[in-house]
């Protein structure tokens, strides 16, 4: 299923931060900058009237009925999500959305929304890093991981608090249409297009002492010399610690191990490479740290769920006619 048709859901003291982040992502009509526009909607899924913290209401003509199109629906926090109940009718309305190909992303504790409707059964899932016990206790065939920004377990995206939001958001605007639509977005909010790292860096916690420098200057390293072979070992000499601190403190910082972050760097590399050049795969392959074309296909398959072919044929271009920066 494509991305044209967009639904937020509005449940009482909704937030208005995250809703506002959704709305920004897919409510502003962008056509004249050679964007894609989406077909958006608010939906109430209680009152046509719904009241939003700190104390404004927002109406809307749209029902849960406007989801039964809907390609995305998207589901912003509200106060007291980690402990209240939800309509039943909207999480039958979600469950019916998802069994019919359609995608569903949760901000911040949206995510226990998606819990109630058994949809994060069996997945991975995330949520803001002070709720993410109330998940797991509450839900506890779901796979909570609270060191992450978002979680894509399409047809499902959970994503953490506040603006992890955006992360989700452009996560998935750039895997259904492209980094070179999600970073024209993101130019426009004046926001980075893919924001490294994980929540766990915003998690209380005593101040480290050292090391962080360290971390951030074998990131930037590595991220300039993805065609070669990285190991722990080298990246851990850049940040002058041990491989075991490395491994240790990376995590920490970033939520997810080495091996993982640098997967999903050559990855995001290809597809700017796919997008814009006109390489061929062995030599993207090469450029981008693969062993070889049949090694950047495997991986891209397992993180995108697509050949790098495909993928170029889909956003090959598809910005042509706009100004890059």
């Amino acid at each position: 299923m494509g991305l044209e048709n967009v639904a937020a859901v509005l449940l009482e003291n909704v937030h208005p931060f995250e809703l506002g982040v959704i709305c920004e992502v897919f409510g502003i009509d962008r056509r004249e900058e050679g964007l894609p526009a989406y077909d958006f909607a608010l939906v109430a899924a209680e009152s046509s009237s719904v009241r939003a913290v700190p104390g404004f209401t927002i109406s809307t003509p749209y029902g849960l009925d406007r989801l039964e199109d809907a390609d995305l629906i998207a589901i912003p926090v509200g106060d007291d999500f980690h402990t209240r109940d939800f309509p039943p009718a909207l999480l039958e309305a979600l469950r019916q959305a998802v069994a019919r190909g359609a995608r569903v992303v949760s901000v911040c504790v949206g995510a226990f929304v998606l819990g109630a409707a058994g949809l994060l059964d069996g997945r991975r899932c995330t949520t803001h890093w002070r709720y993410a016990d109330a998940l797991a206790e509450r839900f506890p065939k779901a796979g909570v991981e609270p060191g992450v920004l978002y979680v894509d377990e399409d047809p499902i995206l959970t994503s953490a608090g506040t603006s992890a939001g955006i992360d989700a958001c452009l996560h998935l605007v750039r895997k259904l249409q492209g980094s070179d639509v999600a970073n024209a977005i993101a130019r426009r909010m004046v926001v980075p297009p893919h924001r490294e790292g994980g929540q766990a860096q915003y998690i209380e916690r005593p101040v480290a002492h050292c090391g962080e420098d360290g971390v951030r200057e074998a990131l930037v390293w590595a991220e300039m010399n993805l065609d070669q072979e990285i190991s722990v070992e080298q990246l851990s000499a850049r940040a002058c610690m041990s491989p075991r601190t490395f491994a240790r403190r990376f995590r920490t910082e970033t939520g997810t191990t080495p091996y993982r972050w640098l997967l999903a760097q050559r990855v995001l590399s290809a597809q700017r490479l796919l997008e814009n050049t006109d390489e061929t795969m062995e030599a993207i392959a090469a450029r981008t740290g693969f062993a070889n074309a049949a090694a950047l296909r495997y991986q891209f398959v397992r993180s995108l769920n697509t050949t790098p072919h495909a993928y170029r044929r889909a956003f090959r271009g598809r910005l042509s006619g706009t100004t890059r920066q």
